[in-house]
């Protein structure tokens, strides 16, 4: 009788030992970043422990569909979870500059807002410039300078983004264009005639597009570009298409689509209005925003730079 190979099974063939991915990114680099799970949650209340309160400056002069006298239950409920305004997540910060910029880089957000990722990338060790329209936002957020890294102190200037080139020095480069822009009018941040979320959808474009050109214009070459977005409807309910509108506009100003991903949010208020909403007009709750990641140069040379700080990393690299 002839004896035949028998291929191992699944269980025959020797433990792999994983890599830690949390403990060397933070977060496993996925292109879905779950935002429910409870490591996750404990990550961002870490953050939040420090004393990051990115939604000071803002709740005076958001504009926010509050609901009228008289409205129904369920329209003061929402808006009173929603705490009239929006927060970026720490973590969303920290996965994007971890993974697509070295220590000591430099961070260039057009659209700063609150004062989340000005902290996280001090405190992960990289400068950060952030620009913001309103005068108010950014004395919040210097407010806040105190629990940022002392040896690397976040700058937050007031001005419009799209007089970039006067508002920082002309020599500065950035090592990652990093932002998460206002969703057109969903959030109106003030009356101001210069304020993006102010305009109609048309001049809207242009001056965001200007203001994508003029940051990824200091990024240096062979480095990467992060943009958290995510789309919005217009007032008949169609979507609007930001996304596609961000992709053209880095396209545009000479950068490559690298990579795409999502967050799953938690539900929240997403309970409370799904039914009513989709019964009423079959609209989905939208429970994602897009994490785009943009290249310039050779992405290779881009990946090899935001290794090259971390030894294990940086000699993994030279194996490829």
């Amino acid at each position: 009788m002839t004896d035949h190979f028998a291929a191992p099974t699944l269980f025959d063939l020797p433990p792999v030992k994983p890599r830690d991915l949390f403990e060397e990114f933070g977060m496993p680099p996925f292109s879905i970043l779950d935002r429910r799970t409870g490591t996750w949650q404990d990550r961002k209340r870490r953050w939040l422990s420090l004393g990051i309160q990115s939604e000071i400056g803002r709740d005076d002069a958001l504009i926010y569909q509050k609901p009228t006298e008289g409205a129904a239950d369920v329209s003061r409920k929402i808006y009173e979870l929603s705490q009239g305004t929006s927060v970026f997540d720490p973590v969303v910060a920290e996965c994007a500059v971890r993974w697509y910029s070295a220590r000591g880089g430099t961070v260039l957000d057009p659209f700063a807002g609150g004062s989340v990722r000005g902290i996280v990338s001090s405190v992960l060790g990289r400068p950060y410039i952030g620009i913001d329209l309103r005068p108010e936002q950014v004395a919040a957020n210097e407010d806040q300078r105190h629990i940022a890294d002392a040896d690397c102190l976040p700058q937050w200037i007031s001005g419009d983004s799209r007089r970039l080139d006067h508002l920082i020095d002309p020599d500065q480069q950035a090592d990652l264009v990093f932002s998460c822009p206002p969703y057109f009018d969903l959030e109106q941040y003030s009356d101001d005639p210069d304020d993006l979320s102010a305009m109609t959808w048309d001049r809207f474009c242009v001056a965001y597009g200007d203001i994508i050109r003029l940051a990824t214009e200091r990024l240096r070459q062979d480095r990467f570009a992060v943009w958290v977005v995510g789309d919005l409807r217009d007032k008949r309910g169609i979507l609007r298409g930001l996304v596609p509108e961000t992709i053209a506009a880095f396209q545009r100003a000479g950068l490559q689509y690298y990579n795409s991903a999502i967050t799953i949010d938690p539900i929240g208020t997403g309970a409370i209005v799904a039914g009513r909403r989709f019964r009423a007009s079959r609209k989905l709750v939208t429970m994602h925003q897009h994490v785009l990641v943009f290249v310039k140069g050779d992405p290779k040379r881009a990946a090899t730079w935001c290794k090259s700080t971390d030894p294990v990393i940086a000699d993994e690299a030279d194996d490829e």
